[in-house]
């Protein structure tokens, strides 16, 4: 039997729609995944999927009242969704906020110059070789107000001196995070909000969950020098760089803050397989 297809009942305006329909629900729902994979949320997705299933296998052995039941926790469930998953729908809408089509990727970062980054170099410099621990934070288009309310308000220009002199030990301002917003130190002895990702190794400390958890909801840079190693960490977007060499942060924050290159060069690409990314299962 011959079967004639016409490509043109094929390629149908209609078909690819469909297609189309089909690819974003799925890009939707892989973007879902990979938002709550490494928090708590996970263990919250395989409870509800738990339910679902004694949902099915009690419709198909007509166990009508675990039926009823578990139908009248369902729905209910849209309620309970949103307060369990609050922190990560916030984090959704937040890097939504953040995406190139509200302008949110490439306003900010481009206010800064290469004079904040030497002042930030020569402070980097000191404190990671006398091990000196160190928290700062650049804003970029995301606002840092509600961080920067709980700091100490100091408007100062940035030097690499004074930013040496916040974090000297058991002085009044060490303990916290520095923020720089508008090429300006806005405040010191900040509070950033703590990560709760359970990826992050046990062998790091408050400063660097803090900075995980700042990366987690704004777009800024967020420097941390380890008081234990000397070692440079950066984060940003969720993205973890470890042990960064001179050359290494140094070439990450003049792409970031000064007006980049027209194509990336090979170094940064070395960068990028240093990062750690807290949705992969890299660890």
């Amino acid at each position: 039997m011959n079967i004639n297809i016409n490509p043109s009942q094929i390629f149908t305006w209609q078909n690819l729609m469909n297609v189309l329909d089909i690819l974003i629900v799925w890009y939707i729902i892989y973007r879902l995944i990979m938002l709550v994979k490494g928090t708590k949320a996970v263990q919250l997705v395989k409870g509800i999927s738990l339910i679902v299933l004694i949902r099915i296998i009690a419709g198909f052995l007509n166990l009508h009242t675990l039926t009823y039941f578990v139908d009248q926790v369902l729905s209910w469930s849209v309620i309970g969704i949103i307060v369990i998953f609050q922190p990560e729908i916030r984090r959704g809408l937040e890097h939504l906020g953040r995406s190139p089509i509200f302008g949110g990727s490439t306003g900010g970062a481009k206010k800064n110059s290469e004079h904040m980054v030497h002042e930030l170099d020569k402070a980097i410099q000191y404190m990671s070789k006398r091990r000196i621990g160190a928290l700062i934070t650049l804003q970029q288009s995301t606002g840092l107000d509600d961080y920067i309310e709980t700091g100490i308000p100091l408007d100062a220009d940035i030097s690499g001196e004074l930013l040496i002199n916040i974090f000297i030990p058991n002085t009044p301002l060490h303990d916290g995070a520095v923020i720089i917003s508008d090429n300006k130190i806005a405040v010191a002895s900040a509070y950033l909000p703590l990560s709760d990702n359970t990826m992050i190794p046990k062998k790091l400390g408050t400063r660097h969950r803090a900075a995980v958890g700042i990366s987690e909801v704004t777009d800024a840079i967020t420097i941390v020098v380890s008081e234990e190693t000397g070692g440079v960490t950066i984060t940003r977007n969720s993205q973890f760089m470890l042990d960064l060499t001179r050359e290494e942060y140094m070439k990450y924050l003049t792409a970031q803050l000064v007006p980049a290159e027209k194509e990336k060069p090979k170094w940064y690409q070395r960068m990028l397989n240093k990062i750690w990314n807290w949705g992969s299962n890299d660890k």
